[in-house]
């Protein structure tokens, strides 16, 4: 009885926040298109006084059109690419903080978190100032004799993925400091005295005995960036229509809320394995 009690509040939890919820959008997936409020009507009507399934159009829709599924191909490829340039930029900030004194260390992982003391528009329209055509960045480079007329880096891959690093890079700091600060420091010493070079300790003793920490920085970026809608809409080309602004576009300029919900369970449905897989990896 003391167990049940302990764990009812939690299962509770779950079951009205998390089950409940995902049951609802299932339901709207499979609902006909409406409109009335909300714009969706039952998916079994009648015909002749029996029953007949008319929903699930939104999930022919998805197999028939190829548009929609291209922004997870999209997004997939965006996710994939920032964090991989978040592992690339985590690695020596993770180092730096891992074999710092145990009093600094702290004050480095405050300074790792600083961009989260400040709001996320404003660091995003940070970053649309300095890249427009009359930016700080054209500005200097012209101000070097570098260029003559301004170059286009606001609204292009480029400017996304930036937008997306920034954004993200602590996650991926994070896990790297973790998994470095528990490793020995004496066997990076073993393969110094065994000649190896410290390119070669890295890549033989630091990275093997990191990756754990690097796939879970890895897929704390990826997981979140797969449904990023503001940086892609906001730094982003124009043809960067990603999961999250499709998303947005059919709940509320389409209203085709059956259309959207599909999209939003096929979302869940890929982001669950790796969800699972940090999970095991936070485990371990």
């Amino acid at each position: 009885m003391r167990r049940a009690a302990v764990l009812l509040p939690p299962w509770l939890w779950l079951l009205f926040l998390v089950a409940a919820p995902v049951a609802v959008l299932v339901a709207i997936a499979l609902a006909a298109p409406g409109d009335g409020v909300p714009p969706i009507s039952s998916p079994i009507g009648w015909e002749n006084g029996r029953p007949v399934w008319q929903g699930g159009e939104a999930w022919t829709v998805l197999a028939e059109e190829g548009w929609h599924l291209g922004a997870f191909g999209r997004s997939f490829r965006t996710a994939s690419l920032s964090a991989l340039l978040c592992l690339l930029l985590a690695y020596p900030m993770a180092l730096g903080v891992a074999r710092a004194r145990p009093e600094r260390r702290t004050g480095l992982l405050l300074l790792v978190m600083l961009p989260f003391w400040t709001g996320f528009l404003p660091r995003v329209g940070a970053w649309i100032g300095l890249l427009r055509d009359g930016g700080w960045v054209n500005g200097v480079l012209a101000g070097l004799g570098l260029v003559e007329a301004p170059l286009p880096l606001l609204y292009t891959e480029g400017a996304l993925l930036l937008g997306m690093v920034h954004a993200y890079l602590p996650f991926a700091v994070l896990p790297l400091v973790a998994a470095l600060v528990r490793m020995d420091p004496g066997l990076e010493e073993a393969a110094a005295d065994l000649g190896a070079s410290p390119f070669t300790a890295f890549r033989t003793v630091v990275l093997p005995l990191s990756l754990p920490g690097a796939a879970a920085g890895f897929l704390l970026v990826f997981i979140p960036a797969m449904g990023e809608v503001v940086i892609p809409e906001l730094l982003g080309p124009p043809e960067a229509r990603l999961v999250g602004r499709v998303l947005w576009d059919e709940f509320f300029r389409n209203r085709d809320w059956p259309l959207a919900a599909a999209l939003a369970v096929l979302l869940l449905l890929v982001l669950i394995p790796p969800i699972r897989l940090f999970q095991r990896l936070e485990a371990r």
